[in-house]
């Protein structure tokens, strides 16, 4: 049986294909469009899944939506009710675009999978799933358990917020939930939006600034903003948002709270705002230690699986980890919206049909390398077009000169294989670099990436050397649990009188590249089994340098998606001061090609 699942008209637009409740492909819309989060049909995914799977939509036996249009607009409907007649005008902005879209999305599905498949009878084979127990699915059935809690949060779907579901084999039940408008996600967002960054993209910075601070705010946040009960449930105090009844996530109530009004995009960060974002985060994950205990004591359960945007709170991740609750964790690498597609798919294989489960051996996300991928041929030519000059080597010569590259301490753009499903390059659409170079994170921010300098990497590490390197004794092939690095791997850095970003570019360990001011690690482990080829650079590249860890950031500039294509690579090479690119056996030296093909387009993408 294939089902085709789908999530579109809110953010992060996705398709997933299975089969027999095997994972065929997955991509979202924003890799092939180039348009960062795009909210659209998936028109691009959809053909791109097709194409993986050999097969035309007519051959598809279900098409599964990752919720139910019509109950989200009944939220709508009731929180005008409840506040009105304040909201007025949020109301009267959302209401022509429900009535002109979003509350006829049966009828637009339908519309554009006609455009597939005309003789197919669409109004039988479109179904929808609820969005949490999409988010439960994705999560619980790719997973390697055969028995786990699930426990799903994020902003918002209809009305859920916050669930406990319960799996066994092919079931899957919800056993509890927190509705709007009280949510972990919107609480985050809501001080995402306060220091200054973009909602629904912009959380990522703020973890990432919240090492910077003192979570001197957080009993404030406890005692004003949320009453956080010990079993992890919790209420907002609704009085300080204003995302019920207004065009903004805090009102002025808020603001008064914190002593401060929202830091515009163009001011710069304080210490407040490192502070507040310390602060948040903090709460953050007590509230998700809480959740997790109280799901242990509440159903016994031995393994737990995550989802949901919150899930990819990596800092939260860990901590539950290093809790020792339960005695497996897997997080769904594309636990956002995006995931909500595969997880449609999955809930209408298994829980409508009754479709059984594949034999559980390992992970059935298969790294998340699930996206298309391009012969060596179809490279090559793609490459000549776009007026690159490449040099083809062996399968050999490729990881003997690119790990020979990173420990001149070059900065490498990676192309290889299937692309990743999910916000996470994992070392298929990568830039890489040496972690022992001292100026490798400010190299990558500023003159790679475009973005802010305090924003940290990742370290991509050989599985079977990851206790040697970080304090961290399981697998995290998706690069969602946090660990510090090992004492006898740290240096000590002398933080007296030095305040936020001032500790920035103190050297703190023999990987400085990837050790966070706190000394954490965002860890991506890497198997031989899952991704050969980088494994075989990781540990060519070992074999240089005594170091079987490598800087691993997503192949993009600031505000691009990831990219997909060939030429979407050497158009990222050629735009910033990448120094080499690496795309199948084609390798690319920048001092070798045209200059004049040299271009910025970093202003093309709207800021994150």
């Amino acid at each position: 049986m294939r089902v085709l699942g789908l999530s579109a008209l809110y953010h992060d637009s996705a398709a997933a294909l299975i089969e027999d409740g095997r994972i065929v492909a997955a991509a979202q819309e924003e890799r092939f469009t180039r348009k960062k989060h795009d909210a659209r049909i998936p028109r691009n995914a959809i053909a791109s899944c097709l194409e993986i799977g050999g097969i035309t939509l007519g051959d598809v036996d279900l098409v599964a939506f990752y919720e139910k249009p019509f109950v989200k607009f009944e939220r709508l409907l009731e929180t005008y009710a409840v506040f009105a007649p304040r909201g007025f005008s949020s109301f009267r902005q959302a209401l022509p675009l429900w009535i002109k879209e979003k509350l006829f999305q049966k009828d637009m599905l339908i519309r554009e999978l006609k455009a597939f498949a005309p003789d197919v009878n669409w109004m039988e084979k479109l179904v929808f799933s609820e969005h949490h127990l999409s988010h439960a699915a994705s999560a619980f059935f790719p997973s390697p358990f055969q028995d786990a809690a699930v426990l799903t949060m994020d902003g918002v779907g209809e009305w859920t917020t916050t669930s406990l579901a319960l799996g066994s084999g092919n079931c899957l039940e919800i056993l509890k939930e927190i509705h709007f408008p009280h949510s972990l996600g919107l609480l985050y967002s809501a001080f995402t939006y306060y220091t200054g960054f973009k909602v629904n993209s912009g959380e990522y910075k703020l973890m990432g600034l919240a090492p910077y601070g003192q979570p001197r705010f957080a009993n404030l946040i406890l005692e004003h903003l949320i009453d956080l009960k010990d079993d992890g449930t919790f209420r907002l105090d609704q009085s300080y948002f204003d995302y019920c009844t207004g065009l903004t996530m805090t009102n002025e109530r808020f603001h008064a709270l914190f002593g401060a009004p929202p830091r515009k995009a163009s001011e710069p960060l304080t210490q407040f705002h490192m502070d507040i974002a310390a602060s948040v985060q903090a709460v953050t994950e007590e509230a998700v230690l809480r959740l997790a205990r109280g799901i242990k004591k509440d159903t016994g359960a031995k393994n737990l699986c995550l989802a949901g945007g919150v899930a990819l709170n990596c800092v939260a991740n860990g901590k539950v980890l290093r809790e020792n609750l339960f005695e497996g964790l897997w997080v769904q690498p594309a636990a956002g919206d995006a995931g909500g597609a595969l997880g449609a798919a999955l809930a209408t294989y298994h829980l409508h049909h009754g479709g059984p489960r594949a034999s559980i051996q390992g992970d059935g996300m298969k790294g998340a390398l699930l996206g298309p991928s391009f012969a060596q041929t179809e490279i090559e030519a793609r490459l000549k077009a776009a007026g690159a000059r490449y040099e083809v080597l062996t399968e050999d010569g490729v990881i003997d000169a690119t790990a020979t590259s990173l420990a001149e301490n070059a900065a490498v753009g990676w192309f290889q294989g299937r692309m990743e499903f999910g916000p996470r390059a994992l070392g298929a659409r990568s830039i890489l670099g040496n972690p022992a170079s001292a100026d490798m994170q400010r190299t990558l921010n500023l003159k790679v990436k475009f973005r802010e300098s305090f924003r940290p990497f990742a370290p991509a590490v050989r599985h079977e050397n990851v206790a040697d390197w970080f304090e961290l004794n399981s697998d995290s092939p998706y690069m969602l649990l946090v660990a510090n690095v090992r004492d006898e791997k740290r240096v000590w850095a002398d933080d007296a009188g030095k305040f936020g970003l001032d500790k920035l570019n103190m050297v703190r360990s023999q990987i400085p590249a990837v050790t966070h001011v706190d000394y954490s690690a965002r860890v991506q482990t890497v198997t031989s089994d899952t991704n050969p080829r980088f494994h075989a650079l990781l540990t060519r590249f070992a074999a240089l340098t005594g170091i079987p860890v490598l800087v691993n950031t997503s192949f993009n500039v600031r505000s691009e998606p990831i990219v997909c294509t060939p030429e979407d690579a050497f158009r990222c090479f050629m735009a910033t001061e990448l120094d080499v690119l690496v795309v199948g056996n084609c390798f690319l030296r920048k001092t070798e090609q045209d200059m004049s093909l040299k271009q910025d387009y970093s202003q093309d993408f709207e800021p994150d």
